[in-house]
């Protein structure tokens, strides 16, 4: 089993959201990282050593350090400001 832990930005962007519906899908896709972390797009350059899944129109953004066996949930934030 992989350890998680998240960042205190992804925390407080969590507790902002008030749609129930978009909430149910950002768990479900929490859940779907923890069974497989490696299910994320791999970023490049600045974003190098994260991974990201998209949930329409968010981006959901993680660190997986395989060697740590440790997956941190990074920032939830909307495609166009990338």
């Amino acid at each position: 089993m992989v350890n998680v832990d998240y960042d205190s930005k992804f925390k407080e962007i969590l507790s902002k959201i008030k749609d129930e519906l978009f909430r149910i899908k950002i768990e479900k896709q929490i859940k779907k990282i923890i069974n497989n972390p490696e299910v994320g797009k791999p970023m490049r350059n600045v974003r190098k050593g994260t991974r990201e899944v998209y949930i329409q129109p968010y981006r959901l953004s993680y660190a997986y350090l395989k060697n740590e066996n440790l997956i941190i949930f990074l920032d939830i934030y909307h495609k166009d400001k990338q």
